[in-house]
């Protein structure tokens, strides 16, 4: 009988390796986001919102707001080590938000299991919750880490 892989211990036991692979992703940086917090199944992630990230009337674009959430909800779906792509979202914008502001995404796993997880992220300026994401991952059959044997 094939021995249960438990990923909470391989998150644990890899946690800088998986760190440093979902920290690194291009298109986050080229926007200033920077991941705050990174545990398993749980991510936190924050952008000072740039004058060049507005729409046509001086708001944020939502599309920042989007890959934010998208980017803390890849993280909190890759911390056990496994290729995990998005499989669907869907995003509430609630309230505006103008340069200067600093907007913290924080994403929580509701359910996760063998190959789909279903996560609840949450974006913020201040203290006032200016979206909500819910989204669904699907985990691939490899890890981006090298395992040693699981025996």
């Amino acid at each position: 009988m094939k021995k249960k892989i438990d990923e909470h211990q391989i998150h644990e036991e890899y946690y800088e390796e998986i760190l440093e692979q979902v920290k690194n992703d291009p298109y986050a940086k080229s926007l200033g986001i920077e991941l705050t917090k990174f545990d398993a199944g749980v991510a936190e992630a924050t952008v000072e919102v740039q004058s060049h990230m507005v729409n046509a009337f001086g708001t944020v674009h939502g599309a920042v707001i989007y890959a934010l959430a998208d980017h803390a909800f890849s993280v909190a779906c890759n911390a056990y080590g496994k290729t995990s792509v998005g499989l669907s979202t869907t995003i509430q914008f609630m309230e505006p938000a103008k340069p200067g502001d600093k907007l913290v995404a924080v994403v929580k796993e509701v359910k996760r299991n063998f190959r789909t997880g279903f996560y609840r992220v949450e974006v913020f300026h201040e203290k006032s919750l200016i979206a909500t994401m819910e989204a669904m991952s699907y985990s691939k059959s490899h890890y981006f880490i090298e395992l040693e044997d699981q025996d």
